[in-house]
């Protein structure tokens, strides 16, 4: 079993969203600029979509995947914790297919939406990569995102796997992956792959992986 992390966009400067996040903007001044790679290809929309290099990389996020943990700030805007009726972005039929683990300080009853169920954590990275190793059933485990969340996790050295695109504009504020992170590159090896789409796909892989138990 492993920790994964994929399709995980940055702008050049190093932020996974602008600011502010909203209902209306939930990727703030970013706007869709992050995913517009993925969002071209057969995975997003099948009928017009593009193949090639990312449509290669994005088909691995759901790939022998057993749970997902994500954090507050994916599974919803500011302040959905103070709404009961909300239950994410998604619609009726989320595209996790998988129990989803979400990490917030508000506790809140399992939400069954189709055959995904989020349940609501407030646990540290390696007690809830515990819990959903064990929902995963000997299957990967995807850490979702947002970029606080991957931080945590990279930083306390739970990911086997971390697949960045690197996306060829720059957001000067909003949510930044690397503070903290410094040398984090020397544990994995690097491979890069640039796309005629104008990104760069980068693929981390620890040198010994992480083992669970």
């Amino acid at each position: 079993m492993a920790t994964r992390i994929h399709n995980f966009s940055l702008s050049l400067d190093g932020f996974a969203a602008g600011d502010p996040q909203s209902f209306e903007t939930p990727f703030g001044h970013a706007g869709q600029r992050l995913h517009a790679w993925m969002m071209a290809t057969r995975v997003w929309d099948p009928e017009h979509g593009t193949s090639g290099v990312d449509e290669a990389f994005a088909q691995q996020y759901w790939r022998g995947i057993g749970a997902e943990i994500m954090g507050a700030h994916k599974f919803g805007p500011p302040g959905w914790q103070d709404d009961p009726d909300w239950r994410g972005w998604w619609g009726e039929e989320p595209p996790f297919h998988t129990p989803v683990f979400v990490l917030t300080h508000h506790a809140r009853e399992p939400l069954e939406m189709g055959d995904t169920t989020f349940h609501f954590l407030t646990a540290t990275p390696a007690e809830a990569l515990r819990i959903a190793s064990e929902a995963a059933g000997g299957q990967d485990v995807r850490i979702g995102g947002g970029a606080t969340v991957a931080r945590d996790f990279i930083s306390a050295g739970l990911v086997d796997h971390v697949h960045l695109v690197q996306v060829p504009i720059v957001l000067g504020r909003g949510t930044q992956l690397w503070e903290g992170l410094e040398g984090f590159e020397e544990a994995y090896d690097v491979e890069t792959t640039a796309s005629p789409s104008g990104v760069t796909h980068l693929v981390f892989t620890r040198k010994s992986p992480l083992v669970t138990s």
